[in-house]
């Protein structure tokens, strides 16, 4: 079987990561999130471990935050995410642990993570989970510019030749804007699987399916 194309969280990642220290004050954290015009950043130990992330949300915890409440609720609330409100550093206001990506990841799993935890961007680490880059939507996104030529050659050799054994001459595929559009006789296993490997090939839209079948009696 010809492999398909995979496209890791390393090929599309920013190298250029701005972060910060766990002892990073209040002020030098909005500083940075203004300056850099970022939403937010990972914070790393002192061997470049991820440990966690601010975010605008953990800061704007400081502002929005009610009146301390007294006795035991104030010590409740504290040690759940109203503490947020009274940190003064960044490992006392950030979100841990924090959700990373190996950079050897498809890119598809980066998006199924942001999707599932409603985030934004991934930092992404090493073997060790030192810091080496960010992902973000936009980043994970970048997979449907793959050029239309590229995709419809490999549904042709690695879908309909190298997947299910049959001859590509049998089949005209077309692509324009990653929408794959594939007519012709299908003597193979049933149309779903082969609708189902295409729309899974990086850069697929949409799949457009104007097959003919032989008899079933």
């Amino acid at each position: 079987m010809i492999a398909t194309k995979t496209t890791t969280v390393s090929d599309v990642m920013t190298t250029s990561v701005v972060f910060v220290r766990e002892d990073a004050d209040f002020k030098e954290m909005v500083t940075l999130l203004r300056s850099r015009r970022v939403s937010a950043f990972p914070v790393l130990d002192a061997a470049d471990r991820v440990i966690g992330v601010v975010s605008e949300a953990d800061l704007l915890a400081k502002e929005a935050a009610p009146e301390l409440p007294r006795g035991l609720i104030r010590l409740a609330w504290r040690l759940t995410e109203g503490s947020k409100a009274a940190g003064m550093t960044a490992a006392e206001v950030m979100t841990k642990p924090a959700i990373t990506i190996g950079q050897d990841a498809p890119v598809a799993e980066a998006a199924q993570l942001m999707q599932s935890h409603r985030i934004k961007r991934l930092p992404v680490i090493d073997d060790s989970g030192r810091l080496c880059g960010i992902v973000s939507r936009a980043d994970v996104l970048s997979v449907f510019e793959r050029p239309d030529s590229e995709i419809q050659g490999e549904v042709v050799k690695g879908v309909i030749t190298g997947e299910f054994g049959l001859d590509p001459e049998l089949f005209v595929v077309t692509v324009r804007s990653g929408v794959v559009t594939i007519t012709g006789r299908w003597t193979g296993a049933p149309t779903p699987s082969a609708c189902c490997a295409i729309r899974h090939l990086e850069g697929v839209v949409a799949v457009r399916e104007r097959l003919s079948y032989p008899d079933q009696d």
